[in-house]
This record gives structure tokens, sequence and C-alpha cells, in this order.
């Protein structure tokens, strides 16, 4: 597999995906091999967890073998190069099967296919959409979803909304195999508290990547004119975009929490104590941070793009994307209802566990590798 940044990390929602396929299938059984890229992390060298340090070191992680690639570590290249010498050398290994995750890393899929791999690739969402992408970047990542759609022997999709698409487009058929989702221990608030005065049910939380399709404006426009005693805690790391993090940190008033990018037991007390936990994006392909907020049992408010309400069903609130005043009006709504949220939150672990199973998954995964090609 390649088209991540690095495992072990949570540097975004391919990262989590590319740990849960390999590893399950490690341990049934499969010889896997995941291809990282080099440089740092995407918030510092700081972030890497011990798991990281560990790989680093052995060369494995849970029973997956684990090797860096040459990379150019500058904004908009290291995708391009990671990706790039990926592929050549997934072509000339003894593989069965290169697994190649999101758009962009899918530009050089041709090579393996070439030289007689059976080739998979997963559509993580429609990243040349995405706006933090220049004019190159976009074209690339376009053309690669392009040569996916020309070379691949099987396309995973995450929403129906994007199965659609790939129809539409390119007359491609996908198909539509979800993210999971663990259920995790919920963890009482400890050092949530001690860093920034958070206790229970007294933050709405969104938790993601610092990036303009996240609707993160229009969060921070619709708080700005909430009556709340409550704090809006925005956690997360930049992505390329410091300066869109800048701008909101102006926009923001003293009832706004930036904690940068978190992980590990900070990440669980997050979780584990919302009162809300929002999503406003404009743009997903399956939001694993949504996923995993109503694995912890939280009430849930997003964006009604389908691949937020396909995820959600009738167990969370919805609000107009792009719509100011209709998030405005939804979370004074829920602050101002706690019977409501408490019923949100008593059903949310339950539905979203039994709908999006990780073992599950990778049995579908499987079987898809074994299929014959179909276009």
């Amino acid at each position: 597999m390649f088209g991540h940044k690095r495992v072990p990390s949570r540097e975004g929602g391919i990262e989590v995906v590319v740990d849960e396929l390999s590893t399950r299938m490690a341990r049934l059984g499969h010889r896997v091999t995941i291809y990282n890229r080099g440089g740092k992390h995407v918030s510092g060298a700081g972030f890497d967890s011990s798991d990281m340090a560990e790989t680093k070191k052995t060369g494995f992680y849970r029973g997956v073998r684990v090797r860096k690639v040459p990379t150019i570590d500058h904004k908009g290249m290291a995708a391009v190069s990671s990706s790039f010498t990926s592929a050549i050398i997934t072509a000339f290994r003894r593989f069965d099967v290169v697994h190649i995750h999101a758009e962009g890393p899918a530009f050089m899929c041709v090579l393996p296919k070439l030289l007689g791999k059976r080739v998979i690739v997963t559509i993580h969402g429609l990243d040349w959409q995405r706006a933090k992408w220049g004019g190159f970047a976009s074209w690339y990542i376009r053309t690669g979803e392009r040569q996916a759609a020309k070379h691949a022997d099987q396309i995973i999709v995450l929403s129906r909304g994007v199965q659609q698409y790939f129809m539409d487009t390119y007359g491609r058929e996908t198909v539509f195999i979800p993210n999971g989702v663990n259920r995790p221990e919920k963890v009482e608030a400890k050092l949530i508290t001690e860093q920034y005065g958070l206790k229970t049910n007294d933050y709405v939380l969104y938790l993601g990547r610092i990036v303009p399709e996240k609707g993160l404006r229009y969060l921070i426009h619709a708080w700005n004119r909430i009556h709340t005693d409550k704090k809006l805690v925005i956690a997360g790391g930049s992505s390329d975009t410091d300066a869109f993090l800048e701008e909101l940190r102006k926009e923001a008033g003293d009832s706004v929490i930036f904690t940068g990018f978190i992980q590990g037991r900070m990440l669980a007390e997050l979780y584990s104590n919302a009162y809300i936990y929002t999503l406003p994006s404009d743009l997903e392909g399956m939001p694993l941070s949504l996923l995993e907020a109503m694995s912890f049992g939280n009430c849930c408010l997003t964006s009604d793009i389908t691949e937020c309400t396909d995820v959600v069903g009738d167990h969370a609130e919805s609000f107009r994307k792009s719509d100011v005043d209709d998030l405005r009006f939804h979370l004074q709504k829920l602050l101002d209802n706690p019977d409501l949220v408490k019923k949100y939150k008593q059903e949310a672990a339950d539905f979203i566990c039994r709908k999006y199973n990780w073992d599950e998954i990778v049995l579908k995964t499987l079987d898809l590798y074994r299929r014959p090609p179909r276009h």
C-alpha cells in the first residue's frame, strides 16, 4: 500500500485507514508492505509516536513491513515525489496486489499495472476540489483520478455520491466499501482540564485538519453569534494552510480554544467529554473523525452533504451546507436543549459501531483483491 503520509500516525484519515487495513490483514496471515513518505510529521517531528520510533528501528509495525521512500519534503511535492517512487518500487517487487490510496498517488497506477500487478485504488474523496491546492496540484490530482478510472483493476469509494460521480463522469463502475470504526473506552477529563480548563459537557468540539473545505470559517462566524457560556474547541493541525489558521485565530473570540494537533490520551479526553461534536464541512470523502466522535457517544452536528448524512442517518443533527445562519440556529438549538443532546448521545455509539465494523470491511477488501477486473 502507498499514498498515505506515515503509519503509525494520525496525520489524517487515510493514515488511520491504512493502519487498520494493513495490520488486520497481517493478523489474518497476509504479507503486507506499506510505503511511508520521508520527511517529518505534518505538525512537526515532536508528534511522532513511540510506535513510530519503534517502527523506524525495526522496520515493522504490528506485523506489517514498513519502508520509507525518498521524498521531496516541500509543499505540493511530498505526495507527488513519494507516490512516484512508490509506484516504481511496487511495480518491480513481487507483490500480488498494489493498493493505492487517494487520487494524486494514483497518477502512476499504470506502471505497476503494466508489470503485471493487480492495482486497487481507494478514492478517499475528490481531492482536486480542495481549496488549498493550486493549478498544478489540482491538475495532477485530477489526472490521477482519470488514471485510476482508466487503469485500476478495482476502485473503492467511500460514499454513494462519489460512486455516482465516477459513473457519470467516466462510465466507470466502482465498489462502495466504507471506513470502519472501533468502539473506544470513554475517559474522564484530566489533561484537558489541566491544560485548557475544560470539563465534561462545557465545550463544543471540532476535530480535524485546519483547512478551508472543513467549514471552519462558517463555524467561527456562527459561534460569534451564539449565546452560551460553553467554549468552542478547534482541535487539529494545519495542512499547508498556516495562513488560513492565522485568519481563523484573528476572527475567533475569547471563547474559542485552538489546541493544535493532538493525539493519544488528549484526543480520547476531548472526544469523551464534549457536549457536541460538529463537522461543518463543504467537502468530505468519508469523515473518520465523525465516525470516531459517534463511537465515543457524542451528539453530532454536521453539514448536510451526503458524505456526512449517509454516515449519521437520523442519529444526529444537520444544517444546510455553507449556511452560517442555519449552523448558528442548530448550534443554539442543541445548546438550549440538553435533553435532545442526551438522546443523541445515548444512541450514537451502538448505531455507528454496528454499522461500520473494521473486521467486516477488511474481509470485503480482501475479497475485492481476488475479483476479476471490472471496468
